[in-house]
């Protein structure tokens, strides 16, 4: 079995999990009225997808 040679430090293992952190979600302001809503989805305050609409608000 694989065993350490020596001692991982704090450090480096603080720096591995700090890597991985949680990021909060990507969004995209709307060109037309400036809401916020998710890239690649349509916008659900306006019914609206790359430039046009495709679901009735």
């Amino acid at each position: 079995m694989a065993v350490p040679k020596r001692k991982q430090s704090k450090q480096r293992s603080r720096k591995r999990r700090g890597a991985n952190q949680f990021k909060g979600p990507q969004l995209a302001r709307d060109p037309v009225d400036g809401s916020l809503f998710h890239p690649h989805h349509v916008n659900p305050n306006n019914g609206m997808y790359r430039g046009r609409r495709v679901m009735e608000m």
